[in-house]
Protein backbone atom coordinates (compact mmCIF):
# COMPACT_ATOMS: atom_id res chain seq x y z
CA UNK A 1 0.00 0.00 0.00
CA UNK A 2 1.40 3.40 -1.00
CA UNK A 3 2.45 5.75 1.77
CA UNK A 4 0.15 8.68 2.50
CA UNK A 5 1.68 11.88 1.12
CA UNK A 6 1.87 15.14 3.04
CA UNK A 7 -0.65 16.63 0.62
CA UNK A 8 -3.10 13.77 1.17
CA UNK A 9 -2.64 14.04 4.93
CA UNK A 10 -3.34 17.76 4.79
CA UNK A 11 -6.46 17.22 2.70
CA UNK A 12 -7.71 14.71 5.25
CA UNK A 13 -7.07 17.19 8.06
CA UNK A 14 -8.94 19.95 6.23
CA UNK A 15 -11.87 17.61 5.63
CA UNK A 16 -11.92 16.54 9.29
CA UNK A 17 -11.73 20.06 10.71
CA UNK A 18 -14.33 21.40 8.28
CA UNK A 19 -16.74 18.54 9.00
CA UNK A 20 -16.27 18.89 12.76
CA UNK A 21 -17.21 22.56 12.60
CA UNK A 22 -20.39 21.79 10.67
CA UNK A 23 -21.89 19.40 13.24
CA UNK A 24 -23.58 20.19 16.54
CA UNK A 25 -21.58 20.67 19.72
CA UNK A 26 -21.25 17.80 22.18
CA UNK A 27 -20.66 17.80 25.95
CA UNK A 28 -16.99 17.78 26.95
CA UNK A 29 -15.41 16.85 30.29
CA UNK A 30 -11.68 17.25 30.94
CA UNK A 31 -9.96 16.47 34.23
CA UNK A 32 -6.46 16.25 35.67
CA UNK A 33 -5.15 19.34 33.85
CA UNK A 34 -2.90 22.26 34.66
CA UNK A 35 -5.32 25.09 33.91
CA UNK A 36 -3.67 28.22 32.50
CA UNK A 37 -5.71 31.27 31.60
CA UNK A 38 -5.77 34.98 32.40
CA UNK A 39 -6.93 34.13 35.92
CA UNK A 40 -3.74 32.23 36.74
CA UNK A 41 -2.45 28.66 36.97
CA UNK A 42 -4.12 25.79 38.84
CA UNK A 43 -3.15 22.11 38.96
CA UNK A 44 -5.67 19.29 39.22
CA UNK A 45 -8.20 21.34 37.27
CA UNK A 46 -11.31 20.14 35.52
CA UNK A 47 -13.88 21.65 33.18
CA UNK A 48 -17.27 20.47 31.93
CA UNK A 49 -19.27 21.92 29.02
CA UNK A 50 -22.72 21.11 27.67
CA UNK A 51 -24.33 20.36 24.30
CA UNK A 52 -24.58 24.10 23.56
CA UNK A 53 -20.78 24.33 23.56
CA UNK A 54 -20.78 26.38 26.77
CA UNK A 55 -18.83 25.71 29.98
CA UNK A 56 -21.18 24.80 32.84
CA UNK A 57 -18.70 24.11 35.65
CA UNK A 58 -15.00 24.26 36.51
CA UNK A 59 -13.07 23.24 39.58
CA UNK A 60 -10.09 21.49 41.11
CA UNK A 61 -9.80 18.00 42.52
CA UNK A 62 -7.41 17.97 45.47
CA UNK A 63 -5.12 15.10 46.43
CA UNK A 64 -7.56 14.12 49.20
CA UNK A 65 -10.45 13.90 46.73
CA UNK A 66 -12.07 17.23 47.52
CA UNK A 67 -13.79 18.52 44.40
CA UNK A 68 -14.41 15.07 42.91
CA UNK A 69 -18.08 15.02 43.83
CA UNK A 70 -18.66 18.37 42.14
CA UNK A 71 -16.93 17.11 38.99
CA UNK A 72 -19.00 13.94 38.84
CA UNK A 73 -22.21 15.91 39.38
CA UNK A 74 -21.31 18.33 36.57
CA UNK A 75 -20.62 15.39 34.24
CA UNK A 76 -23.98 13.81 34.94
CA UNK A 77 -25.85 17.08 34.33
CA UNK A 78 -24.54 17.13 30.73
CA UNK A 79 -25.02 13.39 30.12
CA UNK A 80 -21.44 12.18 30.53
CA UNK A 81 -20.66 9.13 32.66
CA UNK A 82 -17.87 10.35 34.97
CA UNK A 83 -16.46 6.81 35.12
CA UNK A 84 -15.97 6.55 31.32
CA UNK A 85 -12.40 7.69 30.72
CA UNK A 86 -10.10 8.41 27.76
CA UNK A 87 -6.46 8.69 28.79
CA UNK A 88 -5.24 11.97 27.29
CA UNK A 89 -7.29 11.44 24.16
CA UNK A 90 -10.20 13.31 22.68
CA UNK A 91 -12.92 10.65 22.63
CA UNK A 92 -16.48 11.91 22.32
CA UNK A 93 -18.86 11.46 25.26
CA UNK A 94 -16.29 10.33 27.82
CA UNK A 95 -14.11 12.06 30.39
CA UNK A 96 -10.75 13.14 28.96
CA UNK A 97 -7.96 12.55 31.48
CA UNK A 98 -5.44 15.30 30.71
CA UNK A 99 -2.70 13.56 32.64
CA UNK A 100 -1.28 16.86 33.84
CA UNK A 101 -1.26 18.49 30.40
CA UNK A 102 -1.74 22.26 30.14
CA UNK A 103 -5.35 23.29 29.54
CA UNK A 104 -5.91 26.74 28.02
CA UNK A 105 -8.80 28.52 26.37
CA UNK A 106 -8.73 28.28 22.59
CA UNK A 107 -6.48 30.86 20.95
CA UNK A 108 -8.08 33.87 19.24
CA UNK A 109 -6.24 35.44 16.28
CA UNK A 110 -7.66 38.79 15.20
CA UNK A 111 -5.11 39.41 12.41
CA UNK A 112 -4.11 36.61 10.04
CA UNK A 113 -4.17 36.16 6.25
CA UNK A 114 -3.81 32.43 5.63
CA UNK A 115 -1.90 29.16 5.89
CA UNK A 116 -1.17 25.92 4.04
CA UNK A 117 -0.67 27.69 0.66
CA UNK A 118 -4.06 29.41 0.80
CA UNK A 119 -5.21 32.89 1.78
CA UNK A 120 -8.50 34.00 3.24
CA UNK A 121 -8.95 35.99 0.00
CA UNK A 122 -9.05 32.71 -1.97
CA UNK A 123 -12.76 31.96 -1.71
CA UNK A 124 -14.67 29.47 0.44
CA UNK A 125 -12.31 26.55 -0.20
CA UNK A 126 -9.29 28.70 0.58
CA UNK A 127 -10.87 29.68 3.88
CA UNK A 128 -11.44 26.02 4.79
CA UNK A 129 -7.81 25.12 4.10
CA UNK A 130 -6.23 28.12 5.82
CA UNK A 131 -8.51 27.82 8.84
CA UNK A 132 -7.59 24.16 9.28
CA UNK A 133 -3.92 25.12 9.15
CA UNK A 134 -4.39 27.36 12.16
CA UNK A 135 -7.07 25.33 13.97
CA UNK A 136 -4.86 22.28 14.45
CA UNK A 137 -2.41 24.55 16.26
CA UNK A 138 -5.02 25.70 18.75
CA UNK A 139 -6.48 28.81 17.10
CA UNK A 140 -10.13 28.04 17.66
CA UNK A 141 -11.44 31.45 16.58
CA UNK A 142 -10.05 33.68 13.87
CA UNK A 143 -10.72 37.00 12.20
CA UNK A 144 -9.95 36.56 8.50
CA UNK A 145 -7.70 39.38 7.34
CA UNK A 146 -8.20 40.46 3.73
CA UNK A 147 -5.35 42.09 1.83
CA UNK A 148 -5.49 45.34 -0.20
CA UNK A 149 -7.10 44.69 -3.60
CA UNK A 150 -9.32 46.57 -6.06
CA UNK A 151 -12.56 47.57 -4.36
CA UNK A 152 -14.73 45.09 -6.23
CA UNK A 153 -12.42 42.24 -5.21
CA UNK A 154 -12.43 43.34 -1.56
CA UNK A 155 -16.24 43.51 -1.56
CA UNK A 156 -16.46 40.05 -3.12
CA UNK A 157 -14.13 38.63 -0.48
CA UNK A 158 -16.12 40.28 2.31
CA UNK A 159 -19.30 38.63 1.02
CA UNK A 160 -17.63 35.22 0.98
CA UNK A 161 -16.69 35.62 4.65
CA UNK A 162 -20.26 36.64 5.44
CA UNK A 163 -21.58 33.56 3.65
CA UNK A 164 -19.26 31.26 5.61
CA UNK A 165 -20.47 32.81 8.87
CA UNK A 166 -24.10 32.54 7.80
CA UNK A 167 -23.55 28.82 7.16
CA UNK A 168 -22.92 28.42 10.89
CA UNK A 169 -19.13 28.19 11.18
CA UNK A 170 -18.46 29.05 14.86
CA UNK A 171 -14.71 29.47 14.32
CA UNK A 172 -14.94 32.40 11.88
CA UNK A 173 -15.40 35.68 13.73
CA UNK A 174 -15.63 37.88 10.65
CA UNK A 175 -13.09 39.72 8.55
CA UNK A 176 -10.42 42.36 9.04
CA UNK A 177 -9.72 44.80 6.23
CA UNK A 178 -6.01 45.51 6.16
CA UNK A 179 -6.35 47.98 3.34
CA UNK A 180 -7.10 49.84 1.20
CA UNK A 181 -7.02 52.81 3.60
CA UNK A 182 -3.28 52.79 4.32
CA UNK A 183 -0.53 55.39 4.02
CA UNK A 184 1.57 54.94 0.89
CA UNK A 185 4.72 55.67 2.90
CA UNK A 186 3.89 52.82 5.34
CA UNK A 187 2.18 50.43 2.92
CA UNK A 188 4.45 47.48 3.72
CA UNK A 189 3.53 44.59 1.41
CA UNK A 190 0.33 46.17 0.07
CA UNK A 191 -0.21 47.09 -3.58
CA UNK A 192 0.18 50.90 -3.82
CA UNK A 193 -2.03 50.99 -6.91
CA UNK A 194 -5.00 49.84 -4.82
CA UNK A 195 -4.62 52.19 -1.84
CA UNK A 196 -7.44 54.69 -1.36
CA UNK A 197 -8.55 57.62 0.79
CA UNK A 198 -11.56 56.42 2.86
CA UNK A 199 -14.17 58.75 1.43
CA UNK A 200 -17.73 58.15 2.71
CA UNK A 201 -18.80 56.44 -0.52
CA UNK A 202 -16.12 53.76 -0.16
CA UNK A 203 -16.87 53.24 3.52
CA UNK A 204 -20.55 52.73 2.80
CA UNK A 205 -19.74 50.35 -0.06
CA UNK A 206 -17.68 48.14 2.23
CA UNK A 207 -20.28 48.20 4.99
CA UNK A 208 -22.98 47.25 2.50
CA UNK A 209 -20.89 44.29 1.33
CA UNK A 210 -20.52 43.18 4.95
CA UNK A 211 -24.28 43.01 5.44
CA UNK A 212 -24.50 45.83 7.97
CA UNK A 213 -27.80 47.68 8.21
CA UNK A 214 -29.10 50.65 10.17
CA UNK A 215 -25.61 52.04 10.86
CA UNK A 216 -25.44 55.52 12.22
CA UNK A 217 -25.32 57.61 15.32
CA UNK A 218 -22.39 58.89 17.29
CA UNK A 219 -19.60 57.02 18.97
CA UNK A 220 -19.86 56.43 22.69
CA UNK A 221 -16.60 55.95 24.56
CA UNK A 222 -18.12 54.62 27.74
CA UNK A 223 -17.41 50.89 27.44
CA UNK A 224 -15.01 48.38 26.03
CA UNK A 225 -14.32 47.48 22.42
CA UNK A 226 -17.32 46.57 20.29
CA UNK A 227 -19.81 47.65 22.94
CA UNK A 228 -18.81 51.26 22.45
CA UNK A 229 -18.75 50.86 18.67
CA UNK A 230 -22.10 49.16 18.13
CA UNK A 231 -24.62 50.78 15.83
CA UNK A 232 -28.36 50.34 16.09
CA UNK A 233 -28.80 48.02 13.10
CA UNK A 234 -27.73 44.51 12.12
CA UNK A 235 -24.04 43.82 12.64
CA UNK A 236 -22.10 43.03 9.48
CA UNK A 237 -19.21 40.61 9.09
CA UNK A 238 -16.40 43.22 9.22
CA UNK A 239 -14.94 43.05 12.73
CA UNK A 240 -11.92 45.30 12.23
CA UNK A 241 -10.51 47.75 9.68
CA UNK A 242 -7.02 49.27 9.64
CA UNK A 243 -6.92 52.98 8.79
CA UNK A 244 -4.12 55.52 8.59
CA UNK A 245 -5.76 58.38 10.51
CA UNK A 246 -3.72 61.09 8.75
CA UNK A 247 -5.47 60.42 5.44
CA UNK A 248 -7.80 63.23 4.41
CA UNK A 249 -10.93 61.31 5.37
CA UNK A 250 -9.25 59.03 7.93
CA UNK A 251 -10.84 60.38 11.11
CA UNK A 252 -14.27 60.60 9.49
CA UNK A 253 -13.96 57.00 8.29
CA UNK A 254 -13.04 55.84 11.81
CA UNK A 255 -16.24 57.45 13.10
CA UNK A 256 -18.35 55.87 10.36
CA UNK A 257 -16.98 52.36 10.82
CA UNK A 258 -17.24 52.59 14.61
CA UNK A 259 -20.86 53.72 14.39
CA UNK A 260 -21.58 50.60 12.31
CA UNK A 261 -20.19 48.21 14.93
CA UNK A 262 -16.74 47.77 13.36
CA UNK A 263 -13.61 48.25 15.50
CA UNK A 264 -11.25 50.58 13.60
CA UNK A 265 -7.52 50.14 14.08
CA UNK A 266 -4.76 52.70 13.71
CA UNK A 267 -1.94 51.27 11.62
CA UNK A 268 0.08 51.33 8.40
CA UNK A 269 0.34 55.01 9.16
CA UNK A 270 2.75 57.91 9.37
CA UNK A 271 0.63 59.80 11.91
CA UNK A 272 1.97 62.14 14.53
CA UNK A 273 0.96 61.74 18.16
CA UNK A 274 -1.95 64.21 18.01
CA UNK A 275 -3.45 62.64 14.90
CA UNK A 276 -3.20 59.11 16.29
CA UNK A 277 -4.80 60.29 19.53
CA UNK A 278 -7.60 61.89 17.51
CA UNK A 279 -8.12 58.54 15.79
CA UNK A 280 -8.50 56.74 19.10
CA UNK A 281 -10.82 59.45 20.40
CA UNK A 282 -12.91 59.08 17.23
CA UNK A 283 -13.48 55.38 17.94
CA UNK A 284 -10.40 53.36 16.99
CA UNK A 285 -9.89 50.59 19.54
CA UNK A 286 -6.86 48.71 18.19
CA UNK A 287 -3.31 49.46 17.08
CA UNK A 288 -2.36 47.23 14.12
CA UNK A 289 0.89 45.27 14.77
CA UNK A 290 2.73 47.80 16.93
CA UNK A 291 6.23 48.78 15.71
CA UNK A 292 5.57 47.45 12.19
CA UNK A 293 4.49 49.68 9.28
CA UNK A 294 4.39 52.87 11.33
CA UNK A 295 6.69 55.67 12.43
CA UNK A 296 8.57 54.57 15.52
CA UNK A 297 9.26 56.06 18.92
CA UNK A 298 11.28 59.29 19.01
CA UNK A 299 11.77 61.59 21.97
CA UNK A 300 10.80 64.72 19.99
CA UNK A 301 8.37 63.10 17.57
CA UNK A 302 6.53 60.47 19.65
CA UNK A 303 4.25 59.28 16.85
CA UNK A 304 1.30 56.89 17.22
CA UNK A 305 2.73 54.35 19.68
CA UNK A 306 2.56 56.51 22.84
CA UNK A 307 -0.99 57.52 21.88
CA UNK A 308 -1.99 53.85 21.94
CA UNK A 309 -0.02 53.01 25.08
CA UNK A 310 -1.54 55.90 27.05
CA UNK A 311 -5.13 55.03 26.14
CA UNK A 312 -6.63 52.25 28.30
CA UNK A 313 -9.35 51.74 25.69
CA UNK A 314 -6.87 50.54 23.07
CA UNK A 315 -5.71 46.96 22.43
CA UNK A 316 -2.23 46.70 20.91
CA UNK A 317 -1.38 43.96 18.43
CA UNK A 318 2.12 42.45 18.57
CA UNK A 319 3.75 39.88 16.28
CA UNK A 320 5.92 37.68 18.50
CA UNK A 321 7.94 35.74 15.95
CA UNK A 322 11.39 37.17 16.73
CA UNK A 323 11.56 38.64 13.21
CA UNK A 324 8.90 41.31 12.89
CA UNK A 325 9.83 42.57 16.35
CA UNK A 326 13.12 41.76 18.05
CA UNK A 327 12.85 40.07 21.44
CA UNK A 328 13.93 43.08 23.57
CA UNK A 329 11.22 45.16 21.87
CA UNK A 330 8.66 42.39 22.43
CA UNK A 331 9.46 42.56 26.15
CA UNK A 332 9.32 46.36 26.10
CA UNK A 333 6.05 46.46 24.18
CA UNK A 334 4.43 43.84 26.39
CA UNK A 335 5.37 45.80 29.49
CA UNK A 336 4.12 49.13 28.15
CA UNK A 337 0.47 48.09 28.26
CA UNK A 338 -0.21 45.21 30.69
CA UNK A 339 -3.29 43.14 29.82
CA UNK A 340 -3.75 45.14 26.58
CA UNK A 341 -1.25 43.46 24.25
CA UNK A 342 -2.78 40.88 21.90
CA UNK A 343 -0.53 38.43 20.12
CA UNK A 344 -1.40 38.25 16.42
CA UNK A 345 0.24 36.24 13.67
CA UNK A 346 -0.24 38.32 10.49
CA UNK A 347 0.33 34.88 8.98
CA UNK A 348 0.28 34.49 5.20
CA UNK A 349 -0.22 31.53 2.88
CA UNK A 350 3.25 30.08 3.48
CA UNK A 351 2.42 29.31 7.11
CA UNK A 352 2.99 25.61 7.74
CA UNK A 353 4.73 25.24 4.38
CA UNK A 354 8.29 24.91 3.08
CA UNK A 355 10.34 27.90 1.98
CA UNK A 356 9.72 29.01 -1.59
CA UNK A 357 7.67 31.29 -3.83
CA UNK A 358 4.18 32.41 -2.76
CA UNK A 359 1.63 35.13 -3.46
CA UNK A 360 0.23 37.90 -1.25
CA UNK A 361 -2.71 39.18 -3.24
CA UNK A 362 -1.17 39.85 -6.65
CA UNK A 363 2.34 40.42 -5.27
CA UNK A 364 5.15 37.87 -5.45
CA UNK A 365 6.65 36.74 -2.14
CA UNK A 366 9.75 34.71 -1.40
CA UNK A 367 10.03 32.81 1.89
CA UNK A 368 13.51 32.02 3.21
CA UNK A 369 14.07 30.44 6.63
CA UNK A 370 10.37 30.97 7.34
CA UNK A 371 10.59 34.73 6.72
CA UNK A 372 8.40 36.22 3.97
CA UNK A 373 9.52 39.19 1.89
CA UNK A 374 8.25 40.81 -1.31
CA UNK A 375 10.31 39.92 -4.35
CA UNK A 376 9.99 43.48 -5.68
CA UNK A 377 11.49 45.46 -2.79
CA UNK A 378 12.29 43.11 0.09
CA UNK A 379 9.50 44.43 2.34
CA UNK A 380 8.30 42.03 5.05
CA UNK A 381 5.21 40.32 3.67
CA UNK A 382 3.48 38.87 6.71
CA UNK A 383 4.68 35.98 8.84
CA UNK A 384 4.58 32.19 8.96
CA UNK A 385 3.65 32.28 12.64
CA UNK A 386 0.93 30.45 14.56
CA UNK A 387 -0.38 31.55 17.95
CA UNK A 388 0.85 28.23 19.33
CA UNK A 389 4.40 29.32 18.52
CA UNK A 390 3.81 32.89 19.74
CA UNK A 391 2.69 31.62 23.14
CA UNK A 392 5.49 29.05 23.30
CA UNK A 393 8.11 31.73 22.50
CA UNK A 394 6.68 34.02 25.15
CA UNK A 395 6.94 31.37 27.86
CA UNK A 396 10.02 29.36 26.91
CA UNK A 397 12.20 31.93 25.10
CA UNK A 398 11.20 35.23 26.69
CA UNK A 399 10.33 34.05 30.19
CA UNK A 400 6.82 35.49 30.36
CA UNK A 401 4.50 34.23 33.05
CA UNK A 402 2.36 31.47 31.49
CA UNK A 403 -0.90 33.17 32.44
CA UNK A 404 0.22 36.44 30.81
CA UNK A 405 1.32 34.71 27.61
CA UNK A 406 -1.96 32.81 27.35
CA UNK A 407 -3.97 35.95 28.13
CA UNK A 408 -2.31 37.69 25.15
CA UNK A 409 -3.61 34.94 22.83
CA UNK A 410 -7.07 34.50 24.37
CA UNK A 411 -8.82 37.04 26.59
CA UNK A 412 -7.06 40.17 25.31
CA UNK A 413 -7.85 39.67 21.60
CA UNK A 414 -11.40 38.62 22.51
CA UNK A 415 -11.82 41.80 24.55
CA UNK A 416 -10.55 43.93 21.66
CA UNK A 417 -13.69 43.00 19.71
CA UNK A 418 -16.12 42.88 22.63
CA UNK A 419 -16.19 39.07 22.53
CA UNK A 420 -15.16 38.64 26.17
CA UNK A 421 -18.82 38.91 27.16
CA UNK A 422 -22.10 37.67 25.68
CA UNK A 423 -22.34 39.05 22.15
CA UNK A 424 -24.19 38.59 18.83
CA UNK A 425 -21.17 37.05 17.07
CA UNK A 426 -20.23 34.10 19.29
CA UNK A 427 -23.08 34.07 21.78
CA UNK A 428 -21.05 32.84 24.75
CA UNK A 429 -17.99 34.94 25.61
CA UNK A 430 -14.45 33.88 24.70
CA UNK A 431 -11.11 33.91 26.49
CA UNK A 432 -11.48 32.25 29.89
CA UNK A 433 -12.00 28.77 31.36
CA UNK A 434 -15.02 29.74 33.43
CA UNK A 435 -18.74 28.92 33.60
CA UNK A 436 -20.72 30.66 30.89
CA UNK A 437 -17.75 30.94 28.51
CA UNK A 438 -17.47 29.09 25.20
CA UNK A 439 -16.17 25.52 25.29
CA UNK A 440 -12.95 26.36 23.43
CA UNK A 441 -10.16 24.20 24.85
CA UNK A 442 -6.54 23.38 24.04
CA UNK A 443 -4.55 20.62 25.69
CA UNK A 444 -0.78 21.22 25.40
CA UNK A 445 2.37 19.32 26.33
CA UNK A 446 3.75 20.69 29.60
CA UNK A 447 7.36 20.74 28.45
CA UNK A 448 7.13 21.99 24.87
CA UNK A 449 3.82 23.88 24.90
CA UNK A 450 2.83 21.94 21.78
CA UNK A 451 -0.91 21.75 21.12
CA UNK A 452 -2.14 18.13 21.14
CA UNK A 453 -5.95 18.40 21.32
CA UNK A 454 -8.37 21.15 20.31
CA UNK A 455 -12.08 21.86 20.81
CA UNK A 456 -14.04 24.80 19.37
CA UNK A 457 -17.46 25.48 20.86
CA UNK A 458 -17.69 21.87 22.02
CA UNK A 459 -16.59 20.49 18.65
CA UNK A 460 -13.51 18.29 18.59
CA UNK A 461 -11.04 19.55 15.96
CA UNK A 462 -7.95 17.59 16.95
Amino acid sequence: MAAVTATEDRRATVAHVTAALEVAAAPVAIRGARKVDAGGVRDGAWVVSDARGVIVATGVTAANGDGEEAFEHACRTVGIDPMARADGGAARGVVVDAGGRILTPGFVDIHSHGAWERSFDDGADGIDVARAGHAVHGTTRQVLSLITNPMDVICRNIRVVGEKMAAGRPDILGCHLEGPFLAVKRKGAHDPNCLRDPVPELVERLLEASGVSGAGGGVSRGGAAAGRHAGAGRLGCIRQVTIAPELEHGIDAIRRFAAAGVVPAVGHCDADYATAKAGFDAGAGIMTHMFNAMNGLHHRAPGPIPAAVEDPRVTIELINDGFHVDDPMVRLGFGLAPHRVAFVTDAMAATGCPDGAYKLGELDVNVVDGHARLVSNGAIAGSTLTLEVAVRRAVLALGFEPSAAVEAATLTPARALGLDRANPVTGAPLGLLAPGYAADFNLLDTGTWTVEHVWCAGRMLR
